[in-house]
C-alpha cells in the first residue's frame, strides 16, 4: 500500500515544535520513515509553527516542548487549540515537575511524554492517542495517579449535572477528546463546549483534569 492510500486508511500525520535542531531532525525523520505516519512539518517555536501550517494541511498531532524561544510549550497550546480545535497537543519535555504537568493538561494537551521516551514508544504513544487513549511516560502517570489519590475529598457539589454533562465527564475520564466525545453522543463540537462551560461553572473548576480528579474521587 502506498502513502498516498495510507493516508486515507487512516495516516498519522504529525508536527514537532522543538527548539533543539538534532532532536527535532532526529524525531522527524524517524516518524516520517515509520508506516502509516507523515512528519512534513517541524519548527524551533509556536510562533514559527502557526506562521508555516496552511490550516488545510494541519498535522493530526503536535509533538510541542514546554521551554521554547518565544511563546511557552503550555501557553502555545491554548493559541494552536483556539485556530485547530481537533488538532491533538502532546507534550514532549524535560519537565516531570507536577505543576507544569497539571498546567499542560489544563491548558487542553493529550498527552504528556519525556524527552528520553524511546522512539518507537513515542510512535506507539501517537497511535494509542489516535485510539482515544492519552499517552503519558510512565513517570508523569505515576505522578498524575499520585495526585488524585491525595487530593483531599471535598464536598459534593449541590448543583448537579445533567444526563448529558455525565456523559461528557465519562468522555473526558476516558482520554476522548472533545471531538471524540462528539462523535460518540452524537452533538456537535460547539454543544460539547456548551456542557463543558456549564459542568466547569457548577463544580467551580477551571481545567479539565479537575473534572476528572472529582469524578475519580467519586464526588459528582
Amino acid at each position: 500500500m502506498t502513502r498516498e492510500a495510507l493516508y486515507y486508511e487512516g495516516m498519522i500525520s504529525a508536527g514537532i515544535i522543538e527548539d533543539n535542531e538534532d532532536i527535532r531532525k532526529a524525531i522527524r525523520d524517524y516518524l516520517d520513515s515509520q508506516e502509516g505516519f507523515s512528519c512534513e512539518l517541524d519548527s524551533e517555536s509556536v510562533e514559527d509553527f502557526l506562521r508555516r501550517i496552511p490550516q488545510e494541511k494541519m498535522p493530526d498531532i503536535v509533538l510541542c516542548d514546554i521551554g521554547l524561544p518565544g511563546m511557552s510549550g503550555i501557553e502555545g497550546i491554548r493559541f494552536i487549540k483556539d485556530r485547530f480545535p481537533d488538532v491533538d497537543v502532546v507534550m514532549l519535555t524535560v519537565y516531570d515537575d507536577a505543576e507544569k504537568i497539571f498546567q499542560s493538561l489544563c491548558a487542553g494537551a493529550s498527552g504528556y511524554l519525556l524527552k528520553n521516551t524511546q522512539f518507537h514508544l513515542i510512535k506507539e504513544g501517537l497511535e494509542l492517542l489516535k485510539r482515544g487513549g492519552a499517552p503519558m511516560s510512565p513517570e508523569i502517570a505515576a505522578k498524575v495517579v499520585s495526585f488524585f489519590q491525595k487530593s483531599r475529598p471535598k464536598p459534593q457539589s449541590d448543583a448537579r449535572l445533567t444526563e448529558k454533562e455525565h456523559e461528557v465527564v465519562v468522555g473526558l475520564v476516558d482520554g476522548l477528546s472533545y471531538k471524540m466525545i462528539a462523535d460518540r453522543m452524537g452533538i456537535s463540537m460547539q454543544t460539547v463546549q456548551v456542557h463543558i462551560k456549564n459542568i466547569y461553572q457548577k463544580l467551580h473548576v477551571h481545567c479539565k483534569a479537575e473534572v476528572i480528579a472529582k469524578s475519580l474521587r467519586g464526588e459528582l
